[in-house]
């Protein structure tokens, strides 16, 4: 699934494309792009046409891009799922495959397309969090900041993540505590920490979950720098182009390989029905747990 890195790729992009555009034409190509829409397809048509899209905006792995002409406080919600592509395309494009939904602008210029192979993502137009100065949408309004976000609380973060009763990763992947972080980012700033991904949290020190925060912040900043991390053609920007960080990774996905600091032969192990990818020299399993 994208992650932060990824995401934010994707909301630059529409930020350059499709900002101040004004939708002449919108349509579902299959429902299901659309079932966040509790009132169906027809209402997310007559919600978004005529409507000017704002600059996108992001929490985490959503997106957003607030709607002038709707009233006030309405945005396109957007999520990618594991396969969502949001495609700027040329009218004379031929559809994709798996196009689902098509949004053309009255400038006659380039259309928006939201392409999904699995439909696990999906689009909706929905109203924002009362009160909220950025305008984010009601459903997301639960999910943390992420670490690349100006607001985010770097001690307040810390001080939660010592206080959860839980391990280290689990916290990582905890929308509720910091989000944008996936089990890719998870692997790589732990790697870069040292710390197993099973070590409980109140274990940690001040300084070690400070060190962690940094590393999470760092990795994900370098992923955005290469386009983020693309495994296969799924996973591009709004121009269909893959990112390049799955050459610079140091721990997911290197089972077998090299530790790039020590030597020893990256591990993967089953957790969470995921995967997790550590050296076990330079990432040692905690004392009150003996599994993998």
């Amino acid at each position: 699934m994208p992650e932060l890195p990824e995401v934010e790729v994707v909301r630059r992009g529409l930020a350059a494309w499709v900002a101040g555009r004004t939708v002449s034409d919108v349509q579902v190509l299959h429902p299901r792009a659309v079932r966040r829409q509790p009132a169906g397809a027809a209402d997310f048509t007559a919600r978004l046409t005529g409507t000017t899209l704002g600059t996108a905006q992001r929490r985490g792995k959503y997106l957003w891009v607030p709607l002038a002409g709707t009233g006030t406080g309405f945005s396109l919600i957007g999520h990618l799922g594991m396969s969502g592509q949001l495609l700027v395309q040329d009218p004379s494009v031929p559809d994709e495959t798996h196009l689902r939904v098509r949004l053309r602008f009255a400038d006659g210029g380039r259309e928006l397309r939201f392409v999904d192979q699995r439909t696990f993502g999906g689009l909706a137009v929905e109203e924002a969090e009362e009160g909220d100065p950025e305008g984010t949408p009601v459903s997301i309004a639960h999910i943390a900041r992420d670490p690349l976000d100006p607001r985010f609380d770097d001690e307040a973060f810390v001080a939660a993540l010592r206080a959860k009763r839980t391990t280290v990763k689990r916290a990582l992947l905890d929308q509720t505590l910091i989000s944008g972080v996936g089990n890719i980012y998870a692997d790589e700033a732990l790697w870069r920490s040292k710390l197993h991904y099973d070590r409980p949290t109140p274990t940690l020190t001040r300084p070690q979950a400070a060190v962690l925060l940094a590393n999470a912040r760092d990795v994900m900043t370098a992923a955005l720098a290469v386009g983020g991390t693309s495994f296969d053609s799924l996973y591009v920007n709004v121009n269909g182009e893959s990112g390049y960080f799955s050459r610079d990774l140091d721990a997911y996905g290197r089972e077998h390989e090299p530790c790039r600091r020590c030597g020893t032969a990256i591990r993967r192990a089953a957790w969470m029905n995921r995967s997790s990818y550590f050296c076990p020299r330079c990432q040692r399993v905690p004392r009150a747990r003996s599994g993998g």
